[in-house]
This record gives structure tokens, sequence and C-alpha cells, in this order.
């Protein structure tokens, strides 16, 4: 049965979440703030955690930190706020956070996020792609998640990284923006926001700045692809 922590303070949303989720045999602990969550976390093994923004004394931002900072676990983590702009997405998935989900939703989405989060990470541990992916001068370690470029070691967010992954298990490849919405994060964004966009940027500051060559092109009118080009 897979077990899932609940971190929400409502409790008439933490039980609604409780009740929806074992209908669909989920196992569900709640915990109502983030020094229990960690508790918890501290003494079980959990598949999944779903973590409120807005909580007293440790916000979800800080909570998600310290459990990506930590050997707590490697679990998926599923952000839940009614802060949904651009920015906040951005900052739940910096923090470590694998998926966002605006406040009100339904359960059907809820579960479909779920699912979709547990199939990522069944992928990633079960993956026959070689643990060591390469493009010219950079490297990705998928086992150690180190990435070198120019025998110099470039530091990812959790985001930045799968990304990064991405784009190399598809080299050579237009990519939509579509494309990796769905694969690197497993949720269908509004598509009126520049999340991916924001991503890629980020990405080319650390892994084309500085240095010789350009990796990550934009296909214009259809995405990005990854391939190697000496400017």
């Amino acid at each position: 049965m897979t077990k899932v922590l609940l971190v929400e303070d409502e409790p008439g949303v933490a039980a609604f979440i409780k009740k929806g989720l074992e209908e669909e045999s989920y196992q569900v602990h709640v915990a109502y703030d983030g020094h229990l969550a960690i508790q918890l976390l501290s003494g079980n093994q959990f598949d999944l955690i779903i973590l409120d923004l807005i909580l007293p004394g440790m916000n979800g931002i800080e909570i998600c930190k310290k459990i990506r900072s930590s050997s707590l676990t490697n679990a998926p983590i599923l952000m839940l706020t009614a802060l949904n702009s651009t920015e906040n997405i951005i900052t739940g998935l910096d923090s470590g956070a694998d998926d966002y989900l605006p406040k009100p939703f339904k359960l059907k989405e809820l579960n479909a996020r779920l699912r979709a989060l547990l199939r990522r990470s069944n992928k990633t541990e079960n993956s026959s792609i070689s643990d060591v992916l390469e493009i010219e001068d950079l490297k990705l370690d998928r086992t150690s998640k180190i990435v070198i470029r120019d025998d110099k070691e470039i530091k990812l967010t959790s985001t930045e990284y799968r990304l990064l992954e991405y784009l190399m298990k598809n080299q050579g490849r237009i990519l939509s923006r579509v494309d990796i919405l769905d694969s690197v994060w497993d949720i269908n964004f509004d598509m009126g926001t520049n999340v991916v966009d924001v991503y890629i940027n980020y990405l080319r500051n650390k892994i084309e700045k500085g240095f010789k060559s350009k990796l990550i092109h934009t296909a214009i009118g259809m995405g990005y692809i990854m391939r190697s080009e000496t400017i």
C-alpha cells in the first residue's frame, strides 16, 4: 500500500484529502505542522509527501528545503497552495518540490498528480539509461547527481537537474514546452505561464555562461533542443 504523508494545518481540508485518498487505497498520515512532519519522516518511510505551503511555525518552503538537504527521504513532494503565480511556482520547485497544485483543486486532479509522481519515481529507479550522460565537455552523473563541465562542478536545484537530465537524454530532438512540462514536472501548467522558459534561462546561465560553446538551442515556434554546436 502506498504511504502518504499529508502536511496540512486546516483540519477540514486535511480530513477531506485523507478521506479521498484512502478511498483510492492510499495509507495517509497527517501532520498539522512542520515539526510533526519532520518527526514522522524521521521514523517512517513514505512513498509520497503532500505539503501545504502556508503552515504555522515552519512554512512549506522551509520544510521542503529541510527534507531535501537531509537524508530523511527521497520521496516525491507535491506542494499545495493558493499562491499560484509563476514566481511562487518557481520558489516551490526550487525548494525541492516535484509538483505544484493550486487550491482549490478536485480530488481527481490530485490523484492524477500523485499517480504521475509515482510513475516518474519508478522510472528513475528502474531506468536502463546510462548512469553518465555526456555532451561535449558536459557530464551528468545520474547516480551521484553531480554535473560537471570543463572539470568544474555545477550546482543545480532539483528542478534544474531534472530539466537538464531530460534535455541530455533527448539530445538532438526538438522538445516542445508541453513535452518538457509533461516529462519534467508531470503536470499541466497553464501554458500562459513562462516557467519552462525561466528554467531554460537558469540552465543556460549555469552550463553555458563562461564556457566555450552553446548546448541548449531555441527552435523558434517549436521548443528547445540540446545539441553540440561550437560558437
